[in-house]
C-alpha cells in the first residue's frame, strides 16, 4: 500500500477506509454542487483513500450512491460522516437507516456513522472567522469572502 492508503487503513487491519460526507441536501442546486465541489476539493486534505460528497435528501448523489462509489474505489469499511451541526433525528436515526440500506447491496463491508460537526470547540474558531471577517468586510477593510462574493451582505442594517 501507498502513504495514503496505509493511513486510510482500519489499524490492524487490510480494510481500506472509505468517507461519505453528507449534508442534508437542498432544492437549491447551487448549494448542493458548493458542497460536493468542497469536499472533492479537499479530499486530499484527509487521511483516507476514497472521500466521496452526498446529500441525504433532495439531491443526487444520494447515501447509496457514494456508498457504492466508496466500494468500487475500493473500501471495505465505510464511514458516513454527517456535515451537520448537532446530533438531531437525521444523525440518530436517518443517517444509520440509509447507510444500512446502502450496506445490503454490499455485504463484507462494514460502515459506521460518525459523529456530527458540533458542539466541537474548534467550531468556535470558524465562527470567530467568520465574524470578524464580516465586520471587517461591513467596515470596508477586506473584500467579500468566497462565500459571500457577489451577495452584497456583510452590511449592517
Amino acid at each position: 500500500m501507498n502513504e495514503r492508503s496505509d493511513l486510510g487503513a482500519l489499524e490492524g487491519t487490510d480494510d481500506v477506509v472509505g468517507v461519505i460526507i453528507v449534508d442534508h441536501g437542498s432544492r437549491r442546486q447551487e448549494s448542493n454542487r458548493a458542497h460536493e465541489e468542497f469536499i472533492r476539493a479537499s479530499s486530499g486534505l484527509v487521511p483516507y483513500p476514497v472521500v466521496e460528497p452526498a446529500h441525504m435528501e433532495l439531491a443526487e448523489p444520494t447515501v447509496a450512491m457514494a456508498y457504492d462509489r466508496c466500494v468500487a474505489a475500493g473500501a471495505t469499511v465505510v464511514i458516513v460522516a454527517p456535515w451537520f451541526l448537532g446530533p438531531g433525528n437525521h444523525w440518530d436515526r436517518d443517517l444509520p437507516a440509509l447507510a444500512g440500506e446502502a450496506a445490503v447491496r454490499h455485504p463484507g463491508t462494514r460502515w459506521l456513522v460518525a459523529a456530527p460537526l458540533g458542539p466541537h470547540p474548534l467550531l468556535l474558531d470558524v465562527v470567530n472567522e467568520r465574524v470578524s471577517h464580516c465586520l471587517a468586510r461591513a467596515a470596508g477593510k477586506v473584500g467579500e469572502c468566497s462565500v459571500c462574493v457577489g451577495t452584497g451582505r456583510c452590511q449592517l442594517h
